[in-house]
């Protein structure tokens, strides 16, 4: 059930198109990317300044969705008509500086908050400049995926500069294995209007989490649930693809989606923290829930 047919009809003439832009569905993911950055930089840090960190994370996530819906509008009108831009819910000079807009008060939510210095909001500004990349070239960009990897992995960045001042080793490793995690979902993403998966191996990018955890986390009994966990839900989301009888793209991609959450739970909990690692596991679900009620891509 989608959030058009859950909403009465007057409210969700009002509010579906700017929730279905945002893809507000994934935001959890977010939240977890942003406390799997401040686990892993290892400073202490108070629910106050997490929290303000996701929400600029929150705002630059959102402000970038829309952007894509933008640029995308030509792409959308034959694709995927339905879609706000398209479909005439929504202007797309609105769409634009909305998005534009939501990037600016991201950045700026990141510079408020408290002991973050300006190489954090430099990060925070590099990192809506790689989002307006990718959404205005991704289509016709074959390494489109290593871009939106990246705007992730600088969620990590960010958040370990804004809190600890830098970028340690487990920061690093957790991107690393998070940009292989995300080209993967991404190369798989690009195709959701076909019929098909023409090409498997870049599906091998989602084994990286896999082969990084064994010898870089501490084996203890929740690092194994978790790793046990992630790796069913991957193989659970990778036969959407390939069920010859039921194949499903776009369940796969918002599968993969949600699996984020448990990827950073894995990291969080390899770096020692795992009342943290339950929070991401229940964004996890959060999210699943979500994406019930407004569309994942």
């Amino acid at each position: 059930m989608t959030l058009t047919s859950r909403l009465p009809r007057s409210q969700s003439r009002g509010l579906t198109p700017y929730l279905l832009l945002g893809r507000v569905s994934n935001l959890p993911t977010v939240w977890t990317n942003t406390l799997a950055g401040v686990t892993l930089a290892g400073a202490p840090v108070g629910a106050g300044r997490i929290a303000l960190l996701a929400l600029a994370f929150s705002l630059l996530y959102t402000g970038g969705m829309y952007l894509n819906d933008a640029f995308d509008r030509e792409i959308d009108a034959r694709e995927r008509p339905e879609r706000p831009i398209p479909s005439g819910r929504v202007r797309a000079g609105s769409v634009f500086a909305i998005g534009f807009g939501l990037l600016g008060a991201g950045v700026l939510a990141v510079a408020w908050t408290p002991g973050a210095g300006p190489v954090a909001v430099g990060a925070a500004l590099l990192l809506a400049g790689v989002i307006t990349a990718y959404d205005a070239w991704h289509k016709a960009n074959p390494l489109s995926p290593v871009v939106m990897g990246l705007c992730r992995v600088l969620v990590y960045v960010t958040a370990a500069l804004a809190v600890a001042g830098g970028v340690g080793p487990a920061v690093w490793g957790g991107a690393a294995v998070l940009l292989a995690y995300l080209i993967g979902l991404t190369y798989v993403a690009k195709q959701e209007n076909l019929t098909e998966v023409r090409n498997l191996w870049p599906l091998a990018f989602l084994a990286a989490p896999f082969l990084y955890a064994p010898p870089a986390l501490p084996w203890t009994g929740v690092v194994a649930v978790l790793y046990l966990g992630f790796l069913g839900w991957v193989v659970y989301a990778v036969s959407w693809l390939v069920r010859p009888d039921r194949r499903d793209i776009r369940r796969a991609v918002v599968s993969l989606i949600a699996g984020i959450s448990l990827l950073d739970a894995l990291l969080i909990a390899g770096a020692g923290d795992p009342l943290r690692a339950v929070w991401a596991v229940g964004a996890f679900l959060l999210t699943l829930a979500l994406q019930r009620w407004v569309p994942g891509t």
